[in-house]
């Protein structure tokens, strides 16, 4: 069912200050969903783009763009499309289209565990509780499958391969989004009543670990440190929070950041991506950085088409939009970041604190979140 309630523009605080249309245009939520909407398939999978594969993780940001617009009939449709295809240990293949595996050779950790935050923040929006349980036994597998690759300094490997022997390294990005991931399951388990330790101390090992172990990470491939989400995933995802976050943003801000353009993907292209901006602007406001990220995110609005897709990048050495290509996660990411900057929805806050259930609060119970 479509329910634009979800939004709540009017009285919103951001009114005193500055009006939504300084942010983004008239009709914007909409049109952008339009075009999700335009490339979802009739089994509920959202591909890249029309005649492109869908991804777990990608797919998934783009229903949380359509949740966030009102969509929610689509956005459970594209949560039932993962359930239907998820394997019987949790996982899920890197890539599927037309309905088939279209890449068996690896199982991503932090592709797996993005189902619970998609989850999670369908739920803030719809109040869905429903939803919510019929969703529980999905999570679960997905997140036990996740911890089960947990090693003992706290990392988490990133794949496993087609025959399930475990690829041995960790991605600060992807670690980092699954500690957002384990944070949204621990909040649906207390939702529905139930008690996961376990998920509680996978959560607190790896915010260590993206914290203090930075051998943990690009153990066995060149680092990764070039692309600019290892940068700014870890105060995105809440791993890394305050005064920390803030001066993490600040050291490395001139080798990611282009004047009037936006975030590079990585140090050494001249290549700004939409998507990686819209991740930076959440990461900003979370790091207490408002003006730096309504600066950022008003300057993506050049790269709408008419049918409402957003193109992916664009390298400013040759004033080319490159690849040519308007991908439905780019959409669901600039709806993202609208909502954190506009408070559209009850889900507003998702990517900008980190929010647990109070210890000592029996489980079930209702309780305000604390924040980390």
């Amino acid at each position: 069912m479509k329910n634009n309630t979800a939004l709540r523009l009017e009285g919103s605080p951001l009114a005193a200050a500055e009006s939504s249309s300084d942010i983004f245009p008239q009709d914007f939520v909409q049109h952008s969903a339009a075009y999700i909407l335009s490339c979802q398939q009739a089994d509920g999978s959202i591909p890249w783009f029309d005649g492109h594969y869908a991804d777990p993780w990608d797919h998934v940001e783009a229903a949380m763009g359509l949740s966030i617009a009102g969509e929610w009939e689509a956005a459970e449709r594209a949560y039932q499309w993962l359930a239907d295809v998820q394997l019987p240990d949790g996982s899920w293949w890197a890539a599927y289209r037309n309905g088939e595996p279209d890449n068996r050779e690896r199982r991503e950790t932090n592709f797996v565990a993005y189902f619970a935050t998609g989850v999670w923040h369908h739920y803030l929006i719809s109040e869905n509780q429903a939803f919510l349980k019929h969703h529980w036994s999905v999570v679960e597998r997905a997140l036990e499958f996740v911890l089960s690759l947990q090693s003992p300094h706290g990392d988490i490997q990133w794949a496993v391969d087609t025959e399930g022997k475990v690829l041995a390294d960790a991605l600060v990005t992807g670690c980092a989004s699954i500690f957002k991931s384990l944070e949204c399951g621990i909040r649906i388990a207390n939702a529905l009543g139930h008690h996961r330790p376990r998920w509680v101390s996978g959560h607190q090992r790896l915010g260590q670990a993206l914290r203090d172990m930075p051998e943990r990470f690009d153990r066995t491939w060149e680092s990764k440190a070039r692309f600019s989400m290892d940068w700014f995933y870890p105060v995105l995802t809440g791993a890394v929070t305050g005064d920390c976050a803030r001066l993490r943003l600040q050291r490395k801000w001139d080798e990611f950041v282009v004047a009037g353009l936006g975030c590079r993907c990585v140090n050494d292209e001249p290549w700004v991506t939409v998507a990686e901006s819209c991740e930076l602007t959440m990461a900003l406001l979370a790091a207490g950085e408002r003006e730096k990220a309504v600066d950022i995110y008003c300057g993506l609005h050049r790269w709408q088409d008419d049918d409402g897709g957003y193109w992916t990048g664009y390298v400013y050495r040759d004033s080319a939009i490159w690849p040519e290509e308007k991908t439905t996660w780019t959409v669901g990411a600039m709806l993202l970041a609208a909502d954190a900057l506009a408070e559209l929805t009850p889900a507003s806050d998702l990517f900008t604190r980190v929010a647990l259930p109070q210890p000592g609060v029996p489980i079930g119970q209702a309780s305000e979140p604390v924040v980390e």
